[in-house]
């Protein structure tokens, strides 16, 4: 009879408060003198939720290299703090896949804005740098991997557990997005593929000079 039923609107939590007293860092990624042209140069950061069965959420944190677009640094957990995005910040460096004096950059959430968060990027001598409120296009990058992120792994399902969650996460991130899954911004590699590229071509470039020098 062309009739439709009213449906509840379902509920988002929203993953960006900005709406806080705390200094917001300036978007050094708008001055093209900082464009990355390595690895570790350049981080972006963000943080989506992740539906569970139970109703509730978890939060994943991420860090991408603007430059080779792996995923250096990721965690999950119950709730959206400040520690959320510090641990998964100290997962990356220790790795070793932030270059000394690097531009870390995110949203203005409250998570990077806190006093915690800043103090280890100061400590550590890295660069913060902020998108302008409200406007996602300054994060594109890691607002593009969350995107792809629940169409590949979430599907508009949900985890039975913030434990299984970390599972899935786990093998989607290392198993596949970094090692396997081809970017045609990489030449249609995946990110570790076009690391080890890059390894290749500084590698013979060294050579090279070297070998002109002797």
């Amino acid at each position: 009879m062309g009739l439709r039923a009213i449906a509840p609107k379902r509920f988002v939590p929203q993953t960006t408060d900005s709406k806080h007293d705390s200094p917001i860092s300036a978007n050094l990624l708008h001055d093209e003198a900082n464009a990355p042209k390595g690895r570790g140069e350049v981080i972006v950061g963000d943080i989506t939720y992740l539906r569970l069965q139970n109703g509730k959420f978890g939060y994943l944190a991420c860090f991408q290299d603007k430059f080779t677009r792996r995923i250096i640094g990721w965690q999950i957990s119950e709730r959206m703090t400040a520690q959320l995005v510090i641990d998964a910040f100290n997962q990356a460096r220790r790795r070793g896949l932030i270059g000394r004096g690097a531009i870390i950059h995110t949203d203005q959430g409250s998570q990077y804005a806190s006093v915690e968060y800043r103090r280890l990027l100061y400590i550590s001598g890295f660069r913060q740098s902020m998108s302008r409120r409200g406007n996602c296009y300054d994060n594109a990058q890691a607002e593009s991997f969350f995107s792809r992120f629940k169409a590949e792994l979430v599907e508009n399902g949900v985890f039975e557990s913030v434990e299984q969650a970390r599972l899935e996460v786990f093998s989607y991130i290392e198993g596949y997005y970094n090692r396997i899954r081809l970017h045609s911004s990489l030449g249609y590699l995946s990110p570790l593929q076009f690391e080890k590229q890059l390894k290749i071509k500084q590698i013979r470039s060294s050579e090279s000079l070297v070998s002109r020098k002797t």
